[in-house]
């Protein structure tokens, strides 16, 4: 009689092909000629969720296509969360449909979880584990899993191996829920307000691992209330308020098409006044302010008359330009909130 572990193996074997026939006839059938040359591995569509009477989802649609770094950007409660969620087939929409990898996400959730990696923004383990036995506890679901040990080291949890979860810290936690996600080696890996709770050397750490991850293959899409983060990461960024889209783009587009000022600042002395600089090409504004000269428009064309001025000095030069917050803040009229 079979073992255990041979008939696990054969049924999770059995599985991946069952999700990669779904995936095929979805590609040949399902899917217009211009989506298959794409690679579209998430489609959502009109997607809606709803909790009593608050809209957490309101008709939401984006794809998401194999290679990127995507990033769901917004404050909390503007329904990342539960669209990524749906996503994961961790929750079931009231109302349009999701396609992952040629699957639907609550019909054939253990063949997608076969293909996917999920860190939680809240992920709860027992207590009483240690990171080490939590890593081969998961390694074990995997027919060929990840070198658990090359991910422990990967996300410098070495010297915590033998440390029960309950004591370690919330950063600490939320890197091994990293390592966890990682685990089968997915095609997809979402994550969730990763960096919460993690000092700055970390966070950064993390934007670099996120980076290896997409250059290994690896398709990224995550939620951040971060704009810093997500313009430094992400190829395309959804901004979400109030659980609808206003904004999905580069980054760089979104910033552009925002025809936003830049901010040229420095200190002078007081005989010189704002009429020196405002035939200046690219000033839109010039206003002195407490002996410091701030002039608005566009920067590289304001540094470069600048430089080229005789007997003017920049002492504390700032130059501020544009944002994705201030993408938001002009979209949505809001103050942002963490």
């Amino acid at each position: 009689m079979q073992d255990w572990k041979t008939l696990q193996e054969k049924v999770e074997h059995l599985t991946r092909e069952l999700a990669s026939a779904k995936r095929t006839i979805a590609t040949l059938e399902g899917y217009p000629k211009e989506e298959k040359s794409a690679r579209k591995l998430i489609v959502v569509k009109n997607l809606h969720k709803y909790y009593k009477n608050v809209k957490a989802v309101d008709g939401v649609s984006f794809e998401v296509y194999e290679g990127e770094i995507f990033g769901m950007v917004g404050p909390n409660g503007a329904g990342k969360t539960t669209t990524i969620e749906c996503i994961e087939g961790l929750r079931r929409p009231d109302r349009g449909t999701i396609s992952v990898l040629g699957l639907t996400p609550w019909k054939d959730g253990h063949a997608l979880r076969q293909e996917i990696g999920m860190q939680l923004q809240e992920g709860n383990l027992f207590y009483r584990i240690t990171v080490k036995e939590t890593m081969k506890l998961y390694s074990s679901f995997y027919s060929q899993p990840a070198s658990w040990q090359d991910l422990i080291k990967k996300l410098g949890l070495e010297d915590k191996q033998n440390v029960y979860y309950e004591k370690l810290s919330g950063g600490l936690k939320q890197r091994l829920t990293v390592a966890l996600a990682l685990m089968g080696k997915p095609r997809i890996v979402f994550f969730d307000e990763t960096t919460t709770g993690f000092d700055p050397q970390a966070r950064r750490n993390m934007w670099n691992l996120i980076r290896e991850i997409r250059a290994e293959g690896t398709t990224v899409f995550l939620t951040t209330h971060s704009m810093e983060e997500a313009q430094e990461l992400c190829d395309r960024v959804c901004i979400i308020e109030r659980g609808k889209i206003v904004a999905l783009d580069k980054p760089v587009t979104l910033i552009q098409n925002l025809g936003a000022e830049s901010k040229v600042a420095f200190n002078v002395g007081q005989a010189v006044e704002p009429e020196t600089f405002q035939h200046l090409s690219g000033v839109n504004k010039v206003e002195k302010v407490d002996g410091q000269i701030i002039i608005y428009g566009n920067g590289k064309d304001i540094m470069a008359a600048l430089i080229g001025m005789e007997g003017i000095s920049l002492p504390d030069l700032e130059i501020k330009q544009p944002t994705l917050e201030d993408v938001y803040l002009t979209l949505t009229g809001r103050d942002y909130r963490d």
